[in-house]
């Protein structure tokens, strides 16, 4: 019974990180969204289909839920083992917590500065991004569906991480914009710095993961 108690205990310690790193996350992607010089690569992907869909006035953090659904399902197809309770739990709290910064935040007014405010937003976004993302997938509680892509074709192709997500968000980009998504600076600094940023931050995740594991563990006993 104990051992049970304690795995539980992990799991749940595990969400905790996976939903801490998810919110960090989309802070980064929000700030590109208001910067206005064009969002992150999937969710220029988010905007082509909210443009092709503008008839249904659906926000932008429904369909980015959507969308995440879409890659689930595909996924539970190709290899189910990588889908796990986090992963929906991104599914269902990405969009919303998207909506939710955008409300908060939309006061900055970052949109009507000069590119000398924006620029270094959308790396500071960036950053953000790309730190909250090493949090999700080293938690091993589930990697949000955008970043999923990424992770099961580098894992399964034994590839870097770092270039397979430069791949893939250029591929988002790419049909995104052609859906009538926005392409901007951002989108093109996101898409070459975000991979690789995140390559920079997976130990220093891991570290602080397995450490509050170990504080956990020490205070169990």
């Amino acid at each position: 019974m104990k051992v049970k108690d304690a795995d539980l205990h992990e799991i749940f310690l595990r969400l905790v990180f996976l939903f801490c790193g998810l919110t960090v996350a989309h802070l980064g992607v929000t700030l590109f969204l208001l910067a206005n010089l064009g969002a992150d690569p999937f969710n220029v992907f988010v905007q082509g289909l909210n443009h092709l869909m503008r008839g249904f006035n659906l926000t932008h953090g429904i369909i980015h839920m959507g969308l995440s659904f879409m890659i689930i399902l595909v996924l539970l197809v190709v290899d189910r083992s990588y889908i796990k309770a986090g992963t929906v739990i991104c599914m269902f709290c990405g969009g919303p917590i998207i909506d939710f910064f955008m409300w908060l935040l939309k006061g900055l007014e970052i949109e009507s500065t000069g590119l000398l405010i924006k620029i270094p937003v959308l790396i500071l976004g960036c950053v953000i991004l790309a730190f909250g993302m090493t949090i999700v997938i080293r938690s091993e509680a589930g990697t949000g569906p955008n970043d999923l892509v990424a992770v099961v074709i580098s894992e399964k192709g034994h590839f870097n991480f770092g270039l397979t997500r430069v791949i893939t968000d250029s591929i988002f980009v790419l049909i995104g914009f052609l859906m009538g998504g926005k392409l901007g600076i951002g989108t093109i600094i996101c898409a070459f710095l975000v991979g690789f940023v995140a390559d920079f931050f997976m130990p220093y995740s891991q570290k602080i993961i397995n450490s509050g594991l170990k504080i956990k563990r020490s205070l169990s006993c």
